[in-house]
């Protein structure tokens, strides 16, 4: 993945003695950074809940930086499609595959081009930002062109913004996060990124076995409670979509394609649980969903060659059934 230290960036060789003593020290347990960048765009440009003011909702002034792979930057790619936000929205895509300058970009492929400042890599726009930046570098990113700042690095966030601050300026009012349903939102926020959305990838990442036996349980554990929850709701919160909804979905549709064989979660596969693969095939035909998802990136991606999981970067057939329904529609 590669860090930036000081505005300079370092390779996965160089960072590699660092990481393996924050694997000792965690007990083979893998541990997820924090994202650094947290301001928020609000409608007159006050200060957000953390970060400094000056980051008005204005059409053509903020830019995306993700990866289609990237699940949490997923959510971003399909808040900017259900909330409308794509024409006054820019965005520009690194490839699936990190390399030794990290997430970086195309320039011979339209697709994963970066034509706002042409850049080759994603640590080039952190160094812009704060040229003695250290951390890592990830997606995504929402930049404001006009101060040529990093607004935010947190995916979360990055959907909150989008889900209310430009609501007067593209007239769509739609409300993933209500207030009335903001306590049960956070709860099912909570319970699926811990053993969800980031299990997977304590799964995935663990270095000892009883590392993985504790994650990969966690993880259909609350997949059956979801199923389950799913047979009485067409959402996991009735009738209508929400943020949780949507942030489920990103792992949802890797799951079958990448975490299973990939991450060894495989005590059942998505398909195995007929809620939660209706549920899926419903979020995925909603206006602008499908045109965010990559199956194609995803088993690639998945499965590319690694030293740790995967050394030969064999790439296995997958479960081409389970989602024949949702080629159908790209």
């Amino acid at each position: 993945m590669g860090k930036l230290v000081e505005g300079q960036w370092l390779n996965d060789e160089q960072l590699l003695a660092l990481e393996q003593r924050q694997y000792e020290d965690a007990n083979g347990r893998f541990q997820r950074g924090t994202s650094v960048f947290r301001n928020w765009i609000t409608v007159d440009g006050s200060a957000g809940i953390s970060g400094v003011a000056g980051f008005n909702a204005e059409p053509n002034r903020y830019h995306l930086f993700a990866a289609l792979n990237c699940p949490w930057a997923h959510r971003t790619l399909i808040y900017r499609e259900v909330k409308k936000l794509a024409p006054i929205i820019g965005l520009s895509l690194v490839t699936p595959l990190r390399t030794d300058d990290g997430w970086v970009f195309k320039a011979d492929d339209a697709r994963f081009t970066d034509e706002l400042y042409q850049l080759n890599a994603m640590h080039e726009l952190y160094s812009k930002a704060e040229p003695r930046y250290t951390g890592r570098v990830t997606v995504p990113v929402l930049w404001d062109k006009q101060q040529q700042k990093i607004v935010s690095n947190e995916s979360s966030e990055i959907i909150r913004m989008f889900n209310s601050a430009f609501n007067q300026v593209t007239g769509d009012d739609q409300d993933f996060y209500p207030d009335a349903l903001v306590k049960q939102i956070d709860e099912l926020n909570e319970l699926i990124y811990n053993n969800i959305n980031n299990g997977v990838y304590k799964t995935g990442f663990a270095r000892t076995q009883a590392a993985y036996d504790g994650s990969v349980i966690k993880v259909f554990t609350v997949l059956d409670q979801l199923e389950q929850r799913l047979s009485d709701n067409k959402y996991l919160l009735g009738d209508n979509i929400t943020e949780a909804d949507w942030r489920l979905l990103p792992t949802l549709v890797r799951f079958d394609v990448g975490y299973y064989s990939a991450f060894k979660c495989n005590l059942r596969a998505i398909r195995d649980y007929p809620h939660l693969l209706a549920y899926l095939q419903d979020l995925y035909t909603q206006p602008g969903v499908a045109s965010t998802v990559d199956l194609d990136i995803y088993r690639a991606g998945y499965h590319s060659k690694s030293p740790l999981r995967n050394p030969h970067g064999i790439v296995p057939v997958g479960f081409a059934s389970t989602f024949s329904s949702l080629s159908d529609h790209r």
